[in-house]
């Protein structure tokens, strides 16, 4: 399945229906008077977050959404049928944004079954018996319904993951989250070989948690410098983030401080959460300078250095306990025979 996080549609929810102008025909009824009904509601826009899903690429092919609208009145005071309301959904994390030149927000689904009701439908027009009064006895004017709401808006998704792992180009990140989680993530001898966010779930001590693997940062990421920090808002709702630093870099301190100052450029909190440093890729060096790359990496952060090797596993259990002590609580707490949530079909509607 193809990654997409920002995706655009058109909305519009239902109008109301007519009322009916009627009046009542029976034999042996001199005057029958008006009983004509109110017309229906329109149908509401309303999105809904559903478990199980990662990705906006369904609403490349779909972008135009359309509730039905409500049916009009009829005589014998029969209020027309309401049109059916338009459930919409998006991933956990979807974020829904204003056409406008600041992306306004105006709704976060965050929780899995989350709904709300974004486009109201138009109430439907009031029937000629609703207008009878003591001096209009017969009156002929009815309500045409009231109209419906329309926009076009953004949809970005921004990922859900308690530990989110961030560092340069050919740091071990995609190492790392397949040695840890059931991911199969792209691994390669050349940078940028993760192009899109990776998500992976780790099981440790009976615990469980999710690992978000972002594409690499380089010297420039804000202005657009290799892929750029769009990825950057899928680590936004980390408790913790990992930094991983290659062991074989010229200048571990320089690399690490790289890496900060596109975080830092970037904002929306990122420079204030939690992180674990840790020297990667120790398996190609001695005890000796992965001391000294470890005290030099620990000055320049301030901060404990872990030294580990994502690919023979060295290391990796200690990252993990330091992860699970910064989640928390949050940590989902599993069974050893529990056997995970099952697939489910999905679609935006």
């Amino acid at each position: 399945m193809h990654f997409l996080d920002q995706a655009k549609i058109f909305v519009r929810s239902g109008s109301g229906g007519p009322g009916a102008v009627s009046f009542r025909r029976e034999k042996f009824i001199e005057y029958g008077g008006p009983d004509g009904g109110n017309g229906g509601k329109g149908g509401d826009i309303i999105f809904e977050a559903v478990a199980g899903l990662n990705t906006l690429i369904d609403f490349r092919y779909t972008q135009h959404f359309r509730a039905q609208r409500g049916h009009g009145g009829s005589g014998s005071n029969r209020t027309g049928a309401g049109g059916d309301d338009l459930v919409i959904k998006v991933p956990v994390g979807t974020q829904v944004l204003a056409d406008d030149d600041e992306r306004t927000l105006l709704a976060d689904l965050t929780k899995a079954g989350e709904r709300i009701v974004f486009l109201r439908g138009g109430d439907g027009g009031r029937g000629n018996a609703s207008y009878k009064t003591s001096t209009n006895r017969a009156p002929r004017q009815h309500g045409t319904g009231w109209p419906n709401e329309e926009a076009w808006v953004w949809l970005r998704l921004k990922l859900l993951a308690d530990a989110g792992l961030v560092g340069l180009p050919n740091a071990g990140k995609s190492t790392f989250i397949n040695q840890v989680t059931n991911a199969q993530a792209k691994v390669g001898e050349y940078a940028f070989t993760t192009t899109r966010p990776q998500l992976g779930v780790v099981r440790h001590k009976q615990r469980e948690f999710v690992v978000a693997d972002i594409p690499g940062l380089i010297a420039g990421a804000a202005e657009g410098a290799g892929i750029g920090d769009r990825f950057l808002g899928h680590i936004e709702r980390c408790q913790v983030l990992l930094h991983l630093v290659d062991a074989n870099d010229a200048d571990v301190a320089e690399s690490f401080r790289v890496v900060r100052d596109e975080l830092e450029n970037y904002g929306a909190g990122l420079l204030d959460k939690k992180v674990i440093v840790a020297l990667n890729k120790i398996d190609t060096l001695d005890d000796e300078l992965i001391a000294a790359l470890s005290a030099e990496l620990e000055e320049a952060s301030g901060s404990p250095v872990i030294p580990i090797s994502g690919a023979s596993g060295v290391g990796v259990d200690w990252v993990l306990d330091q992860l699970l002590e910064a989640i928390g609580p949050e940590a989902t707490r599993v069974s050893a025979d529990d056997e995970g949530e099952d697939t489910i079909e999905w679609s935006p509607l």
